[in-house]
């Protein structure tokens, strides 16, 4: 049965004549709540219909809703142990994405920061690539051992299996036939590493969930998962120095070693509900961001709360935040700069109202219509 493409606006005419176009989206896997989950959402909600591709899921670490949707997995979801040891399965994941039954589908969009570009397609269909970014631990495997802690035996074979990733990714990379970035350093990246040129569309952020607070609390805020590469050592560190009251959200391995460190002047909140995340963003002294990430979403929502985040200065950071207007930043990631940054940090030289109007222009809604457009010009 052909899948009916949905728009919410009835303009797009080049793409309702196609409206018997049969879609499917593809993602890299669905274990963990992040961005790319978001994007994925959104590209649901624009393709209710659509089946969702991917090389494994595990219903129990994904919201409830998830179980409503057409999910279709790879040959990794039968094999034993792979909640535990999917790292270790990495070779496989080329012939997972390979084998994935694409035959019956017009369109093809695959939402990706892992592999699975990698699907085969039709020759005839169109097969659109949001790239989150290249695989890290395909292309900066060095740093990536580094911050995961890879075992030594892992470590003295993944050089052989990045080589031939790299070949697989590159070559993958060629069947795809129109790649979007999600920034302009992924732009950059992808003509870099791929040879091609990208469109450059920003992800979904929901601002709407987020309001402006007229009390605004002493607290600075770090959200995220706690895992090496998020650094929100430096952030506990700096803080607990110089005595500023921070709130931590999130989980993640690096609890137990983040909680050793810090001083009484850090709180731990763990996982907090979606419902509550708006008034802890609205109410905080300032968001701070200490990671390089290739765009950023939870700055994004700090400042649809009109507040300002301070940064480090890399990677989409530098595309979202205006120096002195939305925010500010640190120039070296240790906590030495970031307690600089901290102690000549004022919040009340920040317009709110200035800051919030700046994050809207990164809404659901500015995406949903850029993708369109493209759509429509692509399949035109």
């Amino acid at each position: 049965m052909p899948v009916l493409l949905y728009w919410r606006r009835p303009r797009d005419d080049a793409i309702r004549e196609r409206a018997a176009l049969r879609v499917a989206i593809v993602h890299d896997w669905l274990n963990q709540i992040g961005g790319a989950e978001f994007v994925l959402e959104v590209l649901h909600r624009m393709f209710p219909e659509a089946p969702i591709f991917t090389s494994l899921y595990e219903p129990e670490k994904m919201p409830g809703h998830y179980r409503q949707w057409d999910i279709r997995t790879s040959f990794l979801q039968k094999l034993p142990f792979m909640g535990s040891l999917n790292r270790a399965a990495l070779p496989l994941y080329p012939l997972a994405f390979e084998k994935l039954d694409l035959s019956s589908f017009d369109l093809v969009i695959s939402n990706s920061s892992g592999l699975c570009h990698g699907v085969i397609t039709r020759p005839e269909s169109c097969h659109i690539n949001y790239c989150l970014t290249p695989p890290r631990f395909v292309w900066n495997a060095s740093s990536y051992i580094l911050r995961e802690r890879v075992n030594p035996l892992a470590r003295a074979a993944l050089p052989l299996v990045v080589n031939y990733l790299r070949m697989w990714d590159v070559a993958a990379a060629a069947q795809v036939d129109h790649f979007i970035g999600i920034s302009k350093a992924v732009v950059a990246r992808i003509k870099k590493i791929y040879r091609r040129e990208a469109e450059l569309i920003y992800p979904p952020v929901d601002t709407k969930r987020f309001a402006i607070s007229e009390a605004v609390g002493e607290y600075f805020l770090v959200v995220g998962r706690m895992v090496p590469y998020r650094r929100v050592d430096i952030v506990v560190k700096a803080c607990s120095e110089l005595g500023l009251s921070l709130l931590v959200v999130g989980s993640g391995r690096d609890r137990v070693s983040l909680e050793a460190m810090a001083g009484n002047v850090v709180k731990f909140a763990g996982r907090v509900e979606d419902a509550a995340m708006p008034d802890l963003f609205a109410k905080c002294r300032a968001f701070i961001f200490p990671g390089e990430e290739d765009f950023g979403i939870a700055p994004i929502e700090a400042m649809a709360a009109g507040r300002p985040v301070i940064a480090f200065a890399a990677g989409g950071s530098l595309e979202t935040v205006v120096d002195g207007v939305t925010g500010t930043f640190f120039h070296q990631q240790t906590p030495d700069a970031l307690a600089e940054a901290l102690s000549r940090f004022d919040h009340r030289q920040y317009d709110p109202q200035v800051i919030r109007e700046h994050a809207l222009q990164y809404d659901t809604d500015a995406f949903v219509d850029s993708f369109r457009r493209f759509l429509a010009g692509k399949l035109s």
